[in-house]
């Protein structure tokens, strides 16, 4: 873990949203809790703390930021042929993308994982020589052989555990389902990688299997997306690299404290994409707990946090629980508070105070449960349930109608025929393509934020 001084770190506040007030024998207790980074790394474009301005400016120094590129080269990626030539040149547009004294590396993926660049079991840093080195390396990738994510995962956790760089990230590109090792075995990967590294996943063409791209970045903290058009692959790489290096502070966690008899009933993430933490939670002390949220940069993001409270007579109040942002210290002792808030519990006769619904926590619940209709209709569709479909996707169009998220509302329009939005009324298109129903699924739990 890096060292950063107070003026150096990026500015963390957290606002709580919320409706306090409950009726007489009321226990549950929900909040919004909007976490904003400001003044990190992509503000201006500014260097990564502790990058040095090239590879041999400051001999010995640590890297900022560690990144490992993982390129599916199975026998697939030949068909068409045009397909492992997009990779080359949008690995090759990542590299690009590198600030000068990150550590990174690429490697191929097939059933098995190879050191692309620079080889040895070790990371390069980035510098005009390297990069031109590793771009040169990608010249000799061809396409043969199966696939066995999950080695290309370990491989990853060993390449940057060789550095020191306290950003540790993953690009993971596939465009074929993950056959040729057992589900257990991806699964066994991904639990000994959490925690250690994030990764974005994303898989090209229409061949892969949405639930195992979705569920890698989703177990490592990163994103999941689809690229159909293997001719996207180099605006997208850009892109997720250029996320990638604007990210600041590592490991950073959401710790909640709670009084005596306050039980947590769930912890989401809720924007900018629904991700349920709940199960994620390390002990952290007497009635605390820590949950995973990655590396963070300039960005703000949105968590749900439901807790259930011992019942209390009219007039009563009480911290439900209170919410810090920590970072781990390097010397391993107490880590550091970037930001706190507090969830209050306040009994009231009020019935107009208690019965009112907080705006914040109104929209997020219909995002989840837009998040969650999508994926149930469509593995009824794809049972050959027709009519539960029907009624799913209705619902999903009736939510994103209603919070405004035009975005899967368009998305929503490539599977059904819409016939009132309002109303949830639609009918299943006979014909569906691919590629619109992947990204549908793929997309499903990309949210939006509250209308102000």
């Amino acid at each position: 873990m890096a060292v950063f001084s107070k003026s150096q770190v990026p500015q963390f506040s957290v606002d709580v949203y919320q409706n306090e007030y409950l009726p007489e024998g009321g226990r549950e207790v929900n909040a919004i809790v909007t976490v904003t980074s400001t003044g990190g790394g992509t503000t201006g474009g500014a260097p990564l703390r502790g990058a040095s301005a090239s590879a041999d400016a400051v001999p010995g120094q640590v890297p900022a930021a560690g990144v490992v590129i993982m390129v599916d080269c199975s026998g697939s990626m030949e068909y068409p042929a045009t397909k492992l030539r997009n990779a080359r040149e949008a690995t090759a547009a990542a590299v690009d993308t590198l600030r000068d004294g990150v550590a990174f590396a690429v490697v191929a993926g097939t059933h098995k994982a190879l050191e692309v660049y620079p080889g040895g079991g070790r990371l390069a840093v980035a510098d005009p020589a390297t990069r031109a080195q590793a771009k040169e390396a990608l010249r000799t990738l061809t396409a043969g052989g199966g696939t066995a994510i999950g080695t290309w995962l370990r491989l990853a956790d060993r390449l940057l555990s060789s550095s020191d760089a306290a950003i540790r990230h993953g690009i993971l590109l596939t465009d074929g389902r993950n056959e040729h090792e057992s589900p257990e075995d991806l699964r066994a990967a991904l639990d000994a990688c959490a925690g250690r590294f994030t990764c974005d996943a994303r898989g090209v063409g229409t061949d892969w299997e949405v639930k195992e791209v979705t569920g890698i970045a989703s177990a490592l903290l990163g994103t999941a997306d689809i690229v159909a058009d293997p001719g996207g692959l180099a605006a997208d790489f850009t892109s997720m690299m250029e996320n990638a290096m604007g990210k600041e502070v590592a490991d950073v966690a959401l710790r909640l404290w709670t009084p005596v008899g306050v039980e947590i009933k769930f912890v989401k993430q809720v924007a900018p994409t629904v991700e349920d933490l709940t199960g994620r939670c390390t002990e952290a002390g007497p009635r605390a707990g820590d949950y995973p949220t990655g590396s963070w940069g300039d960005e703000s993001r949105d968590y749900h946090i439901c807790v259930q409270v011992p019942e209390a007579a009219i007039g009563q109040e009480m911290l439900a629980t209170r919410v810090s942002l920590i970072v781990p210290a390097a010397d391993g002792g107490a880590p550091e508070v970037l930001s706190h808030g507090l969830v209050r519990a306040v009994w009231t006769d009020d019935m107009a105070a208690s019965t009112s619904i907080n705006p914040q926590v109104a929209h997020y619940t219909g995002q989840a449960e837009l998040a969650q209709v999508i994926q149930q209709g469509l593995e009824a569709r794809k049972a050959g349930d027709f009519g539960g479909a029907t009624a799913k996707l209705g619902r999903a169009v009736q939510l994103a109608a209603r919070s405004g998220n035009e975005d899967t509302a368009k998305l929503l329009s490539k599977v059904v025929d819409v016939v009132d939005a309002a109303t949830g009324t639609v009918r299943l298109k006979a014909k569906v393509a691919d590629a619109d129903e992947m990204t549908l699924e793929t997309r499903s739990t990309k949210t939006v934020r509250v209308k102000k």
